[in-house]
């Protein structure tokens, strides 16, 4: 089988990574967790607001192409999805630990 001709498709992470400029060039730097999950929040809000974007224009008739329509509402479910499942993996772990003997 020759898959020469196959090329990986080129997605963007659902959530940016965490990388600041100032902390770039440093190893092992510190990422505030707080503002990690603040931008998570603000991407999938993003995506949320696209994908409403782009059905309003489908509905008004500005768009013609379903194909973008619904590749944006797969991306904002998706990305909700891994949001809710993050939330539900950092209440899990808020939990273990209030149980943890001391």
């Amino acid at each position: 089988m020759n898959i020469a001709g196959i090329r990986s498709v080129a997605t963007q992470p659902v959530f940016p990574p965490p990388m600041r400029q100032a902390d770039a060039g440093r190893p092992g730097a510190k990422v505030d967790f707080g503002q990690m999950i603040k931008e998570a929040v603000n991407a999938v809000d993003q995506d949320q607001d696209r994908s409403a974007a782009s059905i309003q224009q489908l509905l008004s008739g500005k768009q013609k192409d379903v194909l973008p329509v619904v590749a944006a509402v797969a991306k904002a479910d998706m990305s909700f999805k891994l949001l809710i499942g993050i939330r539900n993996k950092m209440i899990e772990a808020y939990k273990q630990t209030l149980n943890m003997p001391l």
